[in-house]
């Protein structure tokens, strides 16, 4: 019965960001730790490959060296949610990054001893309690948060940015979006399509452009 487990989970609606308050993230974060100029790097080519990607920060942390495959613009992930793995594809741009912080980064380890990707001080890497720690003082200082409290954007939200972004970027372009929605399902790797719908509801921009796009189709009945 209904009434026999009343309690429902109810996802968190995502901060819409937008793309000023990105680049201030991501320009904020290289500025952090002058003592130790892996930290600032490593940070703010994070923050910009989970706003470019919509990748999960588990996901971006668990990549090794190999798993990056600049000269052919791909991403291996393995063993993602679900045990699945699949293969993420890069624009131009975001390769171009890349290539920057491995120099950096390999200038800085030019021995390194760990195989991850991202490398914090130490050369060890990056563990997720520094990505939310660092990302809170971060967006505290560009007063995305305030400091002790316990609600506004959160880091995850970047990987919500690129699935609205995108799917806003459809619409506009007059898309068939209900078409394309399983491309942008496998792509952010969700298990079931139903999840990636959610965004119409959570987003009220996106609800909005759904519901314009129906009204004719119903006038035509």
């Amino acid at each position: 019965p209904p009434k026999l487990l009343p309690c429902r989970i109810r996802r968190r609606p995502p901060h819409l960001y937008c793309n000023d308050e990105v680049l201030k993230l991501v320009d904020a974060a290289r500025e952090i730790d002058p003592s130790h100029p892996i930290k600032g790097a490593t940070l703010s080519t994070l923050f910009g490959l989970l706003a470019a990607t919509g990748m999960r920060v588990s996901e971006a942390l668990a990549l090794d060296c190999n798993d990056v495959d600049l000269s052919h613009e791909l991403l291996t992930i393995r063993f993602a949610k679900g045990n699945k793995s699949r293969l993420v594809p890069l624009h131009t741009s975001t390769v171009a990054a890349l290539q920057q912080y491995v120099c950096m980064r390999d200038g800085i380890y030019p021995r390194r001893k760990h195989p991850g990707f991202f490398l914090w001080d130490g050369g060890v890497r990056m563990r997720y309690d520094s990505v939310n720690r660092w990302f809170l003082l971060v967006a505290c200082q560009i007063g995305l948060r305030k400091p002790g409290d316990q609600r506004g954007p959160r880091v995850h939200d970047l990987r919500h940015h690129f699935a609205i972004q995108t799917m806003l970027q459809w619409y506009r372009a007059n898309t068939d979006v209900e078409a394309r929605l399983p491309e942008l399902s496998t792509y952010l790797g969700h298990v079931h399509v139903r999840d990636t719908y959610w965004y119409l509801s959570a987003v009220p921009e996106l609800l909005q452009l759904a519901t314009l796009r129906l009204q004719p189709k119903e006038a035509g009945r």
